[in-house]
């Protein structure tokens, strides 16, 4: 009774070594508990007044609860976004005053991002400060000295401002309910109990993805059903989500990616190249992985969470792919920040100066004379085609909204250059692809001919790995356009060829892309920009090397499990939808003792993947 006792102290205390996580043990034991309550007591058909508060109520605890064990005193800061967004609906749906309505809305969007700047833009602003100025100030917690202050202790350490878990998603998730609050998209959710369960909800509350309040809030209302049917579909999830979290992310991370990354120049080219790869199945894996996971909870409990993510890597274009990656975000940033800046109707000088200015930190802090270059042309190119042709200003104004947009959602991702460059690699990937669809084949054979004539010549004259690789991608897309135009366009085989060509071509850049994403994740803010772009640099003197081709046979028979198990992900990735929808009903309109055995078997599986040291999930640290 003492063993059970100790675990259970064990299983509600937090430690910070050991977060509860969904592929821990701990989190399906207080899951089981959580459910076994939620049941008995939560649940009443009809749902009366009565009911509900108390079945959000206990769920918004439990949601708090489970917070404090990932976070610990973070919890805190869970509380005050909560009681600010509650306090902030019921304000505003309480006046009848337009400019009193804005003013509440404005302040509750401030205070949000402004926790949110504290706790992951401080290092970076910093040090843009320090560099700007020549100064020497190092970051302070205020608040570890002001509680130090209040209790009389030194217990908390104040050299150092520690990122509460999933602080940008419950931060964007406030914001969007107050902003559709104001916007009276919804009406305010009047009750604590409702609305603390909506901020917090633990399936997602960590990683997303980002409840909306107009898709969310009405579920708040509803009795809890669950039939046969979507009981096997949310075991499904939950199976789903944990076999590409442990037995694709993290072995394709332990077994290869992590090894690549951690000293790149120990390795050929090939295995540099193939890293790349390898950790975009990683990445999606982890993230799909957590996101499967939190749905399945989700709905065992009766709730449906959004769909986030679309089979990304079946993207034909850059466009495409951020249509179906990370939906939650693409949407939220659509509808709060691409739409209020003019969207694809116009853009004010907000847009233009969010443009500059990340253009401008990003070069006084690389010190760069080529990138300054580059960036001063850009500024300039932009400001001559506004007063130059005013009859493209509409177009000019899309693609600068478009490229603040993803410059901004890199930067949400993290507070380091590299994660700018990541964004606004991929919003060039875009206005690239918006330019190429509008012209015929013809500009298109005589662009890549020009571009991979020029790079040669670089090459020839100027020299270096990235000019090396630059000029040998625009050849064979040179060589493979060339060859695809030639064939007859309405045939199906050549229909079929473009489709295979253009995805393989989405995938290489997203991948390459994903360089500056994953040489800066999981570093501490304050060395996240060096060791970031040195680890960048490096891979691309790597990858634009002298490859030598005999070697690639034996280094895929050294790692062949990591590749057969990227191999295995890609296949399932590209199954038609339909036909992965017959198999998750077949799954779960099984007989129940087929359901048992076959998750009693895929425990097994999975127990022979779990690494030692379990690895969080990626998108934790966001």
């Amino acid at each position: 009774m003492n063993d059970i006792l100790q675990y259970l102290a064990q299983l509600f205390s937090f430690d910070s070594s050991h977060p509860l996580l969904f592929t821990q043990i701990h989190f399906w034991a207080f899951f089981l508990i959580v459910f076994a309550v939620y049941t008995v007591f939560c649940t009443d058909r009809p749902l009366t007044r009565h009911r509900r508060v108390a079945r959000n109520g206990y769920l918004f605890a439990v949601s708090l609860l489970f917070y404090y064990k990932t976070s610990g005193l973070f919890m805190l800061l869970l509380v005050f976004s909560t009681l600010l967004g509650w306090w902030l609906g019921i304000r505003m749906d309480a006046t009848a005053s337009q400019p009193r309505r804005k003013a509440l809305m404005a302040t509750g969007v401030t205070i949000n991002l402004l926790v949110l700047c504290y706790f992951k833009y401080a290092y970076f602003f910093t040090d843009l400060y320090n560099a700007t100025f020549g100064t020497s100030i190092t970051v302070v917690n205020h608040l570890a000295l002001w509680a130090n202050s209040a209790f009389g202790t030194n217990h908390f350490d104040a050299s150092v401002i520690l990122l509460p878990v999933g602080i940008s998603f419950f931060t964007f998730q406030n914001i969007s309910y107050i902003v559709d609050v104001y916007k009276r998209k919804i009406a305010h959710v009047g009750n604590i109990f409702d609305f603390g369960f909506y901020t917090s909800f633990f399936p997602q509350l960590v990683a997303g993805p980002i409840l909306r309040a107009d898709q969310f809030v009405p579920q708040l209302y509803r009795p809890f059903f669950l039939s046969r049917r979507q009981f096997g579909i949310a075991v499904f999830w939950i199976i789903n989500g944990l076999v590409k979290k442990i037995v694709l992310s993290d072995y394709l991370a332990v077994n290869f990616v992590d090894r690549i990354f951690e000293n790149p120049t120990l390795y050929t080219p090939f295995e540099n190249f193939s890293a790349l790869m390898l950790y975009s199945m990683q990445v999606y894996a982890d993230f799909s992985g957590y996101t499967d996971i939190a749905i399945g909870v989700a709905m065992m409990m009766g709730f449906y969470l959004p769909t986030n993510f679309n089979s990304p890597y079946k993207a034909t274009n850059p466009a495409d792919f951020w249509r179906r990656w990370h939906m939650s975000l693409s949407n939220w940033l659509r509808d709060y920040l691409y739409i209020p800046l003019g969207g694809n109707r116009h853009a004010g000088f907000l847009s233009y100066f969010i443009l500059a200015a990340i253009l401008a930190i990003a070069a006084f802090r690389l010190r760069n004379a080529a990138f300054s270059a580059v960036a001063a042309a850009i500024v300039l190119g932009v400001v001559l085609l506004y007063f130059l042709r005013p009859s493209h200003r509409r177009e000019l104004g899309t693609n600068v909204n478009n490229m603040d947009t993803m410059l901004l959602g890199g930067l949400w991702h993290g507070s380091s250059l590299n994660f700018i460059t990541w964004g606004g690699l991929n919003g060039i990937g875009i206005l690239v692809y918006k330019w190429w669809k509008k012209q015929g084949w013809v500009i298109h054979i005589v662009t890549l001919g020009f571009t991979t004539a020029v790079l040669h010549l670089l090459k020839a004259t100027v020299g270096g790995p990235l000019l090396n690789m630059l000029w040998f991608i625009a050849l064979v897309c040179f060589i493979v356009y060339t060859v695809l135009h030639l064939l007859p366009q309405q045939a199906k085989s050549t229909q079929r060829s473009w489709v295979v060509w253009t995805t393989l071509l989405t995938f290489v850049f997203i991948s390459f892309t994903r360089l500056f994403f994953r040489s800066g994740t999981n570093l501490d803010p304050a060395e996240a920009n060096e060791v970031a772009w040195m680890t960048a640099s490096f891979m691309v003197g790597q990858i634009g090397s002298h490859w030598q081709l005999d070697q690639i046979p034996s280094i895929i028979g050294h790692y062949w499990a990591p590749f057969l198990l990227f191999a295995i992900g890609m296949a399932v990735h590209w199954l038609p939808v339909r036909f992965k929808r017959r198999y998750r009903l077949w799954f779960a309109l099984m007989p129940l003792w087929l359901m048992v055995l076959t998750i009693i078997v895929a425990v097994f599986v999975l127990y022979q993947f779990v690494t030692a040291d379990l690895q969080p999930f990626i998108y934790f640290q966001f």
